[in-house]
């Protein structure tokens, strides 16, 4: 009777070690949260990369029905963004209130738009578009498109447009930290640095006092898009969600040494201001 007593508390043994073990191991990792998409922060507010230096990129191409402009006549501007696929994209994500952000400056770094066009059900996009004077214009789309696998794909495609005319190059303002618009002053605070993501804090001042009633636009403070002087290379960023000691603060990297032209908006009252700033980064 020995041996089978023995067998028995072994099998006993062993069932016990089991349920012991099962008890005790530690919990399957957890399922990684999904990545979370930067505040629009397309073309690198952190890497230091710029974007809008092609109409193709990350699988996205851009089409436009024409980029051939007269100076001061409006005209409709209509475009697609083409999948890998070759078709039109209609699946897009709203971001920061729109599907697309249109911005347009001359390469003189002059006449700063940001529109926002809307798209028909086949993904043809459509605005008014008036490009005041002659020159070379860049245009670019700014989105968050779905990809073929479904993931959210933050894009900036551009194209030149042309105005024929008598172009009359503006020079670009010298670096400074203050600029003005409607009786109101905005002061610039921080240094981009070369690859080195620094914070950048625009503050708002009405006769000498800090403005305290600034409003959302397009679901935050402000709005900054910055240009390279050169290659009309684009970083559009968006600042920390609440105000930081009273001052839109954003976070930055320049890619390169250069001049940069900064674009700033932000909405008071129910109107949105937009103030330019030059920086020299060296």
């Amino acid at each position: 009777m020995k041996g089978p007593v023995v067998a028995g508390g072994l099998v006993l043994a062993l069932l016990l070690g089991f349920v012991i073990a099962r008890s005790t191991a530690s919990p399957p990792p957890a399922a990684p949260a999904p990545t979370a998409i930067p505040s629009h922060s397309h073309g690198g507010a952190t890497s230091g990369d710029l974007g809008g230096l092609s109409l193709s990129a990350g699988g996205f191409t851009l089409v436009p029905s024409t980029t051939t402009f007269t100076a001061g006549a409006a005209q409709p501007f209509t475009f697609k963004v083409l999948g890998a696929d070759g078709k039109a994209v209609t699946r897009f994500v709203v971001n920061h209130d729109k599907l697309m952000h249109l911005v347009v400056a001359r390469h003189d770094l002059s006449g700063f738009q940001h529109l926002h066009p809307e798209m028909a059900p086949d993904g043809t996009w459509s605005i008014p578009l008036t490009l005041p004077s002659a020159g070379i214009w860049r245009i670019y789309t700014d989105f968050v498109a779905l990809d073929a696998a479904g993931t959210q794909a933050p894009t900036t495609l551009a194209v030149d447009a042309t105005v024929a005319g008598d172009y009359q190059p503006v020079a670009l303002a010298a670096p400074a930290r203050t600029a003005e618009v409607a009786g109101m002053t905005v002061a610039m605070e921080g240094t981009p640095v070369v690859n080195a993501t620094q914070p950048l804090s625009l503050r708002i001042l009405a006769s000498g006092s800090p403005v305290t009633d600034l409003e959302r636009y397009l679901g935050a403070y402000g709005h900054l898009v910055v240009l390279r002087e050169g290659d009309m290379g684009y970083l559009h960023v968006h600042p920390e969600d609440q105000l930081v000691g009273g001052a839109v603060k954003f976070w930055l990297s320049a890619p390169s040494v250069g001049r940069y032209r900064m674009y700033f908006e932000f909405q008071r009252a129910g109107q949105v201001h937009r103030v330019e700033f030059t920086v020299d980064v060296r």
